[in-house]
């Protein structure tokens, strides 16, 4: 008898030939989550762990293609939208995601890498604001990213508060912003989960020492892998925001560059404690 497939997650994203973010996290988290990943490139990267040294986006038909050929061969539970290059990718994302408005969709809005190479220009910035975020269920910016989708002017993003930025992103369509604060000086990372219903739930977190490449895709693809199984938001949030801290917690550092994440940790624990005496 052949086994149920697990639930589809449809994930838009660039491609970081070092695994540590990009599309190859997203793959490993949803698998590591009891997903089946599909995988729509956006751009390619010349990167290693410490940085980026190129980018070349695809062309806007070949991610449309991509995408829709998929749509008509599998039931997709969950999108999830990392880098995404141009704004004609914005334009075709932000289709699909009209063409399918049942699916939740989480954009992860990477607008820079950890090492703080531009992935953005402010029409690019532009183009999402006004037509991808009107169908984003959860966006997960970081701090720096808020301030920058948020800003009506960029020489006001110093000055936005967390929750004035949160504000404006909901009222840009997003339907919930999942505010993470790794960025901010504090002592904790305190990550906020804001809706248009009014209400801020925020959570605290133990602030780790080193530097983490994917972190922010970690969390991104955990929460539409557990809102594909089918839990409900705020259960999802949670245990997206716990599984992406255990990863963080057994980062490992392969090159010269950040730690990445340890997406599969769960199964090196079970091996080790099977091989405990």
């Amino acid at each position: 008898m052949r086994a149920e497939a697990p639930p589809v997650v449809l994930t838009l994203a660039g491609s970081d030939p070092s695994g540590g973010a990009g599309i190859q996290a997203d793959i490993l988290t949803l698998a590591s989550l009891g997903c089946h990943p599909l995988s729509v490139i956006t751009a390619l990267t010349v990167q290693d762990s410490a940085g980026v040294h190129d980018l070349m986006v695809i062309d806007a038909d070949w991610v449309n293609d991509q995408a829709r050929l998929l749509m008509e061969d599998m039931p997709v539970a969950a999108f999830k939208v990392g880098l995404i290059g141009s704004v004609e990718n914005v334009a075709v994302i932000a289709q699909l995601a009209a063409d399918y408005p049942d699916i939740p969709l989480i954009l992860d809005p990477v607008l820079a890498s950890g090492g703080g190479d531009a992935f953005a220009d402010e029409d690019l910035i532009g183009a999402m604001r006004d037509i991808l975020l009107p169908h984003v269920t959860v966006l997960t910016p970081n701090s720096i990213e808020a301030r920058r989708l948020g800003s009506n002017d960029p020489d006001e993003e110093d000055d936005l508060t967390l929750d004035e930025s949160a504000s404006r992103l909901l009222s840009l369509g997003a339907e919930y912003v999942l505010l993470t604060g790794t960025h901010e000086n504090t002592t904790e990372v305190i990550n906020t989960l804001y809706s248009t219903d009014g209400t801020a739930r925020a959570q605290h977190w133990e602030r780790l020492p080193g530097s983490y490449h994917g972190s922010g895709c970690t969390l991104a693809s955990a929460l539409a892998a557990i809102l594909a199984c089918g839990s409900p938001m705020l259960e999802a949030v949670d245990d997206a925001q716990e599984y992406t801290y255990q990863t963080l917690l057994n980062a490992y550092r392969p090159g010269m560059g950040q730690h990445i994440p340890d997406r599969m940790f769960w199964a090196r624990e079970t091996e080790e404690n099977e091989q405990a005496p």
